[in-house]
């Protein structure tokens, strides 16, 4: 079975995690969920490809999914990105200009058992969503204030 190195080194399967983000933090969906066919709308791809994809990705505890009737709702589920982050940080946090070759190893082994990128990439993520609500707010805030036609031709799905 791929590690989670494999699976995201897809950049089909990236694409659609990025998808599933964009929709989890629009607040377009209470849930963050997503239908099978509006993936394969948006990222312009055959169903069979999205679909085997997403199996992929919800094999490795990446996306859940939800059946209602014959149709597929799927969210991220970014838990098991943790052990990239894990093992990424160690390389983003070493000034490797100024920290020898025993500096660099002590700096690994300081972070390598820490929970200090645990920590580090949830205020990383709240941050950004915080940003991103900031954003989607001040967009509404200008929508209310646009002549319908204007508003309607820039944002067409409100």
């Amino acid at each position: 079975m791929a590690d989670i190195f494999d699976v995201v080194a897809d950049a089909t399967r990236r694409d659609l995690m990025q998808a599933l983000l964009e929709q989890y933090v629009s607040g377009q969906s209470e849930t963050g969920e997503i239908s099978v066919g509006v993936l394969v709308e948006r990222l312009g791809l055959s169903q069979p490809t999205v679909s085997k994809h997403l199996k992929v990705l919800r094999d490795h505890g990446l996306v859940s999914v939800r059946e209602d009737g014959q149709h597929r709702y799927y969210k991220l589920d970014a838990g098991p990105l943790e052990s990239i982050e894990d093992w990424l940080i160690p390389f983003l946090s070493a000034d490797f200009d100024e920290i020898g070759a025993d500096g660099a190893s002590a700096a690994f082994a300081a972070w390598s058992g820490a929970d200090v990128g645990d920590t580090l990439g949830r205020r990383l993520a709240e941050g950004s969503h915080q940003a991103r609500t900031v954003i989607h707010d001040a967009t509404d805030a200008v929508a209310e204030k646009l002549p319908d036609g204007v508003r309607r031709r820039l944002f067409r799905d409100r």
